[in-house]
């Protein structure tokens, strides 16, 4: 693990809301619209109305073929015709393979040699070609750049590209679309491509909007970003959240700067009792991951804390929770 900042080198501007109205135009034909599910166990709990964008749901698991469709479908042929390659701790590849898969071209995956066997399994599953690296940021991207190299594949990054930002900001703007007057939005956060779209979406429908990324406190590299405004550098982690070990990049630090509200951070412990507690109350099945955006709001006092303003109707706070994916290796269950 490292500390060290990283320098910026590049002013990026934003997405727009006219490109995310784009991706998810072109992408709507080819995935879920996924379900909004509440939970009274949950509400009473925490003393909120929870309002959970369930794409765990999703094809492939997880939210991620929003942007991988997005990136790869918006390819010409000529870009296309090579194949794709990328660095993936296991959702973005296997969506990455699948939407390859669309376009009939191949997809070279590049994941790290510990990550789920679950999540290796979908992505050759979708016809994926998988090399592994060593479990560090620095190897994934080294071996990514000898693998596009070797093929001449064009390079889609999980989430430092502006097509797969765009993608990701369609799961907050089918939430928000509805269910239009909650008070605060919660998502994990790693490289930041679905927080960065998250709080793209919501703060241009809702310039009020309230938007909170939640990050182990073993792989708390944003955390620290946003804190000390100088993006920090993760090399790896060993959090049990493994789709969550990546670190922002100019891009997404740049976006949540300017747009998030906080980040909030929870222990391996908050992140397997709320999964549990998730599987157990609401029948559905989430990865650590997801949990990371929900645990933080199950403290004693956490949504109290959170100080949003009271709302008109006199109720409860109606938070929205995005679960990013529900790809789960069954073999090796924290509980």
């Amino acid at each position: 693990m490292s500390t060290a900042p990283q320098a910026e080198s590049k002013t990026f501007l934003a997405p727009t809301w006219e490109a995310i109205c784009e991706a998810h135009a072109r992408i709507t034909p080819r995935i879920h619209r996924t379900p909004v599910l509440t939970s009274h166990s949950l509400n009473t709990i925490a003393g909120a109305r929870f309002f959970f964008k369930c794409d765990n749901f999703q094809k492939t698991g997880s939210f991620k073929i929003r942007g991988a469709a997005n990136a790869i479908l918006s390819l010409s042929d000529v870009e296309a015709a090579r194949g794709i390659v990328t660095p993936s701790s296991g959702n973005h590849g296997a969506a990455v393979a699948c939407a390859a898969a669309w376009r009939g071209v191949p997809a070279y995956i590049v994941m790290p040699k510990n990550a789920p066997a679950v999540k290796c399994r979908a992505v050759e599953s979708y016809g994926g070609r998988i090399t592994f690296s060593e479990p560090t940021i620095t190897s994934r991207q080294e071996t990514s750049a000898r693998v596009q190299a070797e093929t001449g594949a064009i390079l889609i990054h999980p989430y430092d590209n502006d097509r797969i930002i765009t993608g990701q900001a369609t799961s907050a703007k089918e939430l928000l679309e509805e269910i239009p007057d909650i008070d605060a939005v919660f998502a994990p956060v790693s490289g930041g491509g679905l927080l960065s779209g998250t709080c793209l979406s919501a703060k241009a429908m809702r310039a009020d909007l309230r938007i909170l990324g939640c990050e182990p406190a073993r792989a708390d590299d944003a955390y620290r970003s946003l804190a000390t405004g100088v993006l920090q550098s993760l090399d790896s982690s060993d959090t049990i959240a493994d789709g969550l070990r990546a670190s922002l990049a100019p891009r997404t630090f740049a976006i949540l700067r300017g747009l998030l509200d906080r980040v909030l951070l929870v222990s391996e412990e908050e992140i397997i009792a709320a999964m549990r507690l998730v599987w157990e109350r609401m029948k559905i099945i989430i990865e650590p991951s997801s949990a990371v955006a929900i645990a933080p709001l199950l403290r004693p006092g956490a949504v109290a804390e959170l100080n949003l303003p009271a709302r008109a109707d006199g109720g409860a706070p109606k938070l929205g929770v995005i679960f990013s994916g529900g790809n789960v290796d069954f073999s090796a269950l924290p509980f």
